[in-house]
């Protein structure tokens, strides 16, 4: 029997830098909290307000804890749960670069006892499950599937953030389950992503509306970037937003609807939704 549905909300709070994906071989830690310029500090403040008594998880990119060791301690204090994003963004799908970013994480994860773990961009490979457990992580929330599927990978659990399966299939739910040409053409809209929430909004309620009557609890996404803006976000982006028009529904203000969402569904973190279906 699965708990009360309501929304999964999660928050991968990482820098405005993370989406344009030219600063990903950037490997100094001062350049980077330098390109960051103070956002990610100043950012949660507002989002903490925006969210009121409402619960979700942050999945944080662990330099950011380091740069702004309040920021982490300011999501615990207001009663959210906290998990790992990566510690630097950039793809981890080889595992030897996914143990390496593990290991450099490990200090503020276990004075925060983390225990949740969203792969960067969503892509994870089947190899990284045994990591994870390995590093003390109960779950996971790295590929994109239909709501209503909590897998067991060994011993972490997938979490799932959520599609809507157009044709009614039951697909393989193998990682890799990334954000793809091949997820749309298999007949899986991934409604959970920032992406579709700034592309369709009110189609995304619409089918939220819809799962949490069939008794699911469906996982999304959202940036702190898109709810707190950065000084000069679009003007620092346009030359990737040109190159690549695709980013430009990451750009969106999506404040409204976060709001909107929470006066009108149940939320709660992925870390308590899981207690709850494993005790029942």
């Amino acid at each position: 029997m699965l708990p009360s549905p309501r929304v999964l909300l999660s928050i991968d709070y990482e820098p405005w830098f993370a989406l344009t994906r030219r600063y990903d071989s950037l490997s100094d830690a001062s350049q980077r909290r330098d390109l960051d310029g103070g956002f990610t500090l100043r950012a949660i403040d507002p989002i903490l307000a925006m969210l009121g008594e409402a619960k979700a998880s942050f999945y944080l990119v662990g330099e950011i804890a380091e740069w702004y060791p309040e920021v982490p301690h300011k999501i615990v204090a207001a009663g959210h749960e906290l998990g790992l994003h990566c510690q630097i963004h950039r793809p981890l799908v080889d595992t030897v670069e996914l143990q390496q970013d593990l290991e450099a994480s490990v200090a503020w994860r276990s004075h925060f006892d983390i225990r949740g773990y969203r792969a960067p961009m969503v892509g994870i490979d089947e190899a990284a499950y045994p990591l994870l457990e390995k590093a003390g992580f109960t779950y996971s929330s790295s590929i994109y599937a239909p709501s209503g599927n909590l897998l067991q990978k060994g011993g972490v659990w997938e979490l799932p953030v959520s599609t809507l399966s157009i044709f009614g299939r039951s697909p393989s739910l193998n990682a890799p389950r990334e954000f793809s040409t091949g997820l749309l053409l298999g007949g899986e809209v991934p409604y959970g992503s920032s992406f579709m929430i700034g592309l369709i909004p009110h189609l995304i309620f619409r089918i939220l509306e819809r799962e949490i009557r069939a008794g699911l609890s469906p996982v999304i996404i959202m940036h702190p970037y898109e709810l707190a803006r950065p000084e000069a976000f679009l003007r620092r982006l346009g030359r990737d937003v040109a190159a690549h028009p695709l980013l430009f529904p990451f750009t969106l203000d999506k404040s409204n609807f976060l709001k909107t969402l929470l006066k009108h569904f149940p939320v709660s973190p992925l870390g308590t939704y899981l207690d709850e279906a494993i005790h029942a």
